[in-house]
């Protein structure tokens, strides 16, 4: 089975669905035996190879064959930066696309929104099949977090959203949520949609011990770690964590790390800082292989998102912290994927969205009755075979080949 993916971020860009997007191609090509093409662009963070002027750039991986296409790599933390990788990448894309050996399905995600109508434009043109994976839902992930806003971008976003959706010959939703809402609110055929969950590696991520070198080495390893660990940008809401802090600074040996970068960085260490918060902390980005000791230095763990945002987009640093066997707290609304895995699999608390009080609370739940946190942490472990690497490439494998009529 030929297959080709269309999505501006992948390796080596550290974003969540370019790592995902990684692993799922290299694993179609391990474990199944396809050849994987994928059309993406170049890495927004870190080396920047001399191009000489060209528009498409191949390179092989793991078998997995990439076209970068050449666009601008500005710093996307602001509208402006984030329209210009869009659009640049997107002009590249539809001519990387005339590169591509013809496929037998070609899958877009959603990075940028507009990436789709490439991917649907070279699925016609080799009369592939198309499959939509709707990583976010626009134009309402980006009405909700960016800093800006446009009645007419919105409404463009919105008619390629359903366009896509009317298209596509079958759609993956990354949860029940997500799937509700593109039936409701974007007329997209119930029948058409699979619902495959993001995933974590239980081979890779293990539960491991607290005091490990990386715990020792930045001095977590004797305080109760509150963490959030993970894009630190637009969708998270990281202030309510901040603001969950300033009222837990009665307990010092209660620290809350923040690990990650992203949009909202500095505007969250310069809100700390003006709080003159001692019981906050902000760590780099931890490579991969690090993850393992980085959860486990943890006791709890945070995932957070802006009220009403469920089913528009799913954090997928859940399913690590699944793995990694670790308690958490869903800062999130009731629907959210987060919290209906916290509820059904008994593996985590849910406290109010926006709420710093409930936040607190919760996290003290767990701070005072460390048999509770124990608990929740054995259940996420045993939650996490339920999203392991392997299981969920399986479903899109078997996805592909039903949509392709291939064995």
């Amino acid at each position: 089975m030929k297959i080709c993916f269309f999505n501006r971020s992948y390796w080596p860009d550290t974003a969540a669905t370019g790592q995902l997007l990684t692993e799922l191609a290299e694993d179609l090509v391990a474990r199944h035996g396809c050849e994987v093409s994928v059309v993406c662009g170049f890495p927004l963070h870190g080396h920047r190879p001399r191009i000489g002027g060209r528009i498409v750039v191949g390179e092989e991986r793991r078998g997995v064959q990439i076209f970068r296409a050449a666009g601008t790599t500005r710093p996307p933390g602001r509208f402006v930066g984030r329209v210009s990788n869009y659009l640049t990448y997107f002009a590249s894309a539809c001519l990387a696309g005339l590169r591509v050996p013809a496929p037998d399905v070609v899958v877009s995600l959603t990075d940028p929104p507009i990436v789709g109508l490439a991917a649907l434009a070279a699925a016609r043109r080799s009369h592939s099949k198309f499959v939509f994976l709707c990583e976010d839902v626009f134009p309402e992930v980006a009405s909700l977090i960016e800093d800006f806003h446009n009645d007419t971008v919105n409404r463009a976003l919105n008619a390629i959203n359903r366009l896509l959706l009317r298209k596509a010959d079958r759609i993956v939703a990354l949860g029940e949520s997500m799937r509700e809402r593109l039936v409701a609110e974007k007329g997209a055929d119930a029948a058409k949609i699979a619902i495959i969950h993001n995933w974590a590696d239980c081979a890779a991520i293990t539960p491991g011990d607290k005091r490990n070198a990386f715990a020792r080495a930045e001095g977590l390893a004797d305080k109760f770690v509150v963490m959030h660990s993970g894009n630190v940008g637009l969708s998270q809401n990281l202030e309510t964590l901040i603001a969950a802090a300033e009222r837990l600074t009665a307990y010092p040996d209660l620290l809350v790390a923040i690990v990650g970068h992203g949009a909202r960085l500095g505007a969250l260490q310069d809100l700390a800082r003006s709080k003159g918060l001692q019981n906050v902390r902000f760590l780099p980005q931890q490579p991969k292989e690090r993850l393992g000791d980085l959860f486990a230095a943890a006791d709890v763990l945070v995932v957070s998102l802006k009220r009403g945002i469920e089913g528009y987009i799913v954090p997928s640093k859940l399913y690590g912290i699944l793995a990694a066997g670790r308690a958490y707290v869903a800062a999130v609304d009731r629907r959210s994927e987060a919290a209906v895995i916290a509820e059904e699999c008994e593996c985590g608390l849910r406290a109010e969205p926006g709420d710093p009080d409930s936040l607190a609370e919760q996290i003290l739940t767990l701070y005072r009755d460390p048999s509770l946190s124990a608990r929740l942490a054995a259940n996420a472990r045993r939650a996490a075979s339920q999203f392991d690497r392997p299981r969920q490439v399986e479903a899109y494998y078997r996805l592909l080949s039903e949509v392709t009529g291939q064995p």
